[in-house]
């Protein structure tokens, strides 16, 4: 409006003269505007009009200095920032929304506008929120159909079933994979141990050929043989210990382990009051950093935690396999644990789990702040994968990079101590798993967040390959990848059922959006299924089904279920047994080829005999290895045998007639021949 009056005074040269009460109106305007206390920057008008008005309200003659417009720029962020802290204050208030809900307000932010708070109107911003791509088929609420018809195609069933689907093909490939490394990992038990020698013999790469490359493979060697003596050393102390001080190592490992699961308590606690605080002001121009408090929190949760889990654990002094196992466990329980909280704090803000709220009660969700809750869910997700690409981005190029730089170009004990960053492989694999169970559960809410993340996967390859080669050094600790591949897919599997019970429980018992989306219609989106079924399906498949859902089915499916399992189980014990019956066998074989050296040892001369057959001298047997088993669980150098009674023959060479001992075989002669 001001725009126009303002093109209106100068076109008055031009135009006829306006009428009296217009110009009356005119002057009334600008004397209000110039005589308000309100803020240039919060009045409805163009950026020209404000220009004009800021003009208007300066003494005529007087130019404002650079200092009273610091002072007065200073003066408005300090009121703005007391109006955030009395909102943060208000947000912490007790009974608050409870004291709304007694006061039956259905949707109390549509009664209290908020005024004078501009809205942050960016691109690159609306792009990292996902706000860009609302109307976009990235998210759910893109998606529109009208009624159900005869046609073979419905676009509402392939939506939901293809979720559902590649999360059944997820599942059997994982289990695939598991089932695949399964009977290496039992022939591979926690009883085998592979022989010093083999270690020493064959752990060596002869195709290295580069100097760095050879001085990381003389330090895994050197680990290696470091953790196996202390392994067998702590091994020898705990053979030798009493039982009070095994009560006591046990107190000591529940004291830890309790400390470290309160840990994890408080940061899942962290993130549930980060994500709903998030939710509860979003709307806000000052809070606009708040729409990545949740990722941020998780993301800081994630890097503080196992540093806190390991230093806490190398305080007890616990074996050097046990250390890497338990941080770990406790990692992964954090990291799906984060996950599993973010979830449920968003969906007691926007599917009201826990309240009761009266939006809740009339359209089954929180209508008032959520129109269509399935993109604002959405949104959270697509800003989790996209806060944790752009993390791993910033910690290669602004972290690990600059660190290198300086190390390699100071020198002292300070920058000797800070090195360069050690890339460790069980933390770069549970970042892929987090991500992958992120892509999981916004598939629903987000169908082409796995393309996205294909993309972001690509990249983070070659980051992550440019952070290992240039940025980084080898880990003192050494991973063994042959034996953790199950327990990853593993962690696999537990990520793919968190990702798939709010999926299930939202699909088949939460009203869909009224307002958005292929479910409009429908109290729940898995009410389209029957809808079709009993429309196109023909009478005869529909008995079909109805059979395979009753109960006449159910009860012989799940007995020979049953029967199956427990042959599946009685075939794995008896794959068990065959595998502990193999080792032993291996280590009679063994044995047996170590007496048959020893009895044909007492065959061959002995050195400076002359060739005389007879007994090795003590000299000789103590000079030649008592083991030779590459490659074998040698039991090591076998005990004395039960003496038989063997026939002595007279030694005619020898003097006085010593006994010679009988070979234990008898080689045919020719004529037997």
């Amino acid at each position: 409006m001001l725009r126009q009056w303002s093109v209106q005074s100068s076109q008055a040269l031009v135009e006829p003269e306006p009428e009296p009460g217009v110009e009356e109106l005119w002057e009334q305007e600008m004397e209000r505007l110039r005589s308000s206390q309100a803020l240039v920057q919060e009045l409805p008008y163009a950026m020209v009009d404000k220009r004009l008005i800021r003009q208007l309200r300066e003494p005529e003659g007087v130019k404002t200095s650079c200092w009273q417009r610091w002072r007065s720029r200073r003066q408005t962020a300090a009121r703005r920032l007391g109006e955030a802290a009395q909102r943060l204050a208000r947000g912490f208030g007790l009974w608050e929304g409870a004291l709304y809900e007694i006061g039956a307000l259905q949707c109390p932010g549509s009664l209290q506008p908020r005024t004078g708070v501009p809205r942050f109107h960016n691109r690159l911003w609306n792009v990292l929120t996902g706000r860009a791509f609302t109307n976009t088929y990235l998210f759910y609420g893109a998606y529109r159909a009208g009624p159900e018809s005869s046609s073979s195609y419905s676009i509402r069933l392939a939506y939901l079933l293809s979720p559902l689907a590649c999360l059944l093909l997820c599942f059997f490939g994982i289990l695939r994979r598991m089932v695949k490394g399964l009977p290496q990992r039992l022939f591979l038990g926690q009883d085998y141990k592979s022989p010093v020698s083999v270690k020493v013999f064959s752990s060596w790469d002869f195709c290295i050929q580069g100097q760095e490359a050879a001085t990381i493979k003389k330090h895994e060697i050197s680990n290696e043989f470091k953790v196996e003596l202390e392994e067998r050393r702590r091994l020898l102390l705990v053979q030798q210990e009493t039982r009070t001080q095994r009560a006591c190592h046990l107190l000591t490992y529940l004291r830890v382990n309790v400390l470290i699961g309160l840990l994890v308590v408080g940061a899942i606690s962290a993130i549930f009051w980060a994500t709903k605080y998030s939710q509860d002001n979003k709307e806000e121009s000052l809070f606009v950093l708040l729409q990545y408090l949740p990722p941020g929190v998780i993301a800081l949760v994630n890097f503080l935690g196992p540093l806190l889990f390991v230093f806490l654990i190398q305080l007890e002094n616990y074996p050097p396999n046990t250390e890497v196992n338990l941080a770990l466990i406790w990692c992964v329980v954090l990291k799906l644990a984060s996950l599993g909280m973010f979830s449920f704090s968003l969906g007691q803000t926007v599917l009201c789990l826990g309240r009761n709220k009266t939006s809740c009660v009339s359209y089954g969700y929180n209508a008032c702040d959520y129109q269509c809750w399935e993109n604002a869910v959405g949104e959270e997700l697509y800003k989790l994968s996209i806060f944790n690409f752009l993390l791993t981005v910033a910690f290669a190029f602004f972290v690990s990079l600059p660190r290198r730089l300086l190390v390699e170009r100071f020198s002292g004990p300070f920058w000797a101590w800070l090195d360069r960053e050690e890339f460790l492989v069980p933390k770069n694999v549970l970042d892929i798993v987090a991500g992958q169970t992120i892509t999981w559960m916004g598939l629903f809410y987000c169908p082409l967040l796995p393309l996205l993340n294909s993309v972001f996967i690509f990249l983070t390859f070659y980051i992550k390959k440019y952070t290992l080669l240039r940025n980084s050094k080898a880990s003192p600790r050494r991973f063994r990848a042959s034996s953790s591949t199950f327990f990853f897919q593993l962690v696999l599997i537990l990520g793919l059922l968190l990702a798939v019970t709010p999926l299930g429980y939202v699909v088949s018992s939460i009203h869909s959006s009224w307002d958005c989306g292929l479910f409009t219609n429908y109290s729940a989106p898995w009410q389209v299924v029957p809808e079709l079924v009993a429309l196109r399906l023909p009478p005869p498949g529909q008995r079909v089904l109805h059979y395979l859902g009753s109960h006449a089915f159910s009860f012989p499916f799940l007995i020979l279920l049953s029967l199956v399992l427990t042959v599946c189980v009685s075939q794995s014990q008896a794959n068990a047994r065959a595998i502990q019956g193999l080792r032993k066998q291996l280590v009679w074989q063994v044995q047996e080829k170590w007496h048959l050296v020893e009895d044909l040892s007492r065959l061959l001369p002995a050195p400076g005999s002359g060739g005389s057959v007879g007994p090795e001298s003590p000299h000789s047997r103590a000079s030649r290895p008592r083991s030779f088993c590459p490659g074998f669980p040698c039991p090591g150098s076998p005990g004395p045998r039960a003496p038989r009674p063997e026939p002595c023959l007279e030694d005619p060479a020898r003097p006085g007639g010593a006994p010679v001992p009988a070979p234990r075989f008898r080689f045919p002669s020719g004529s037997e021949l």
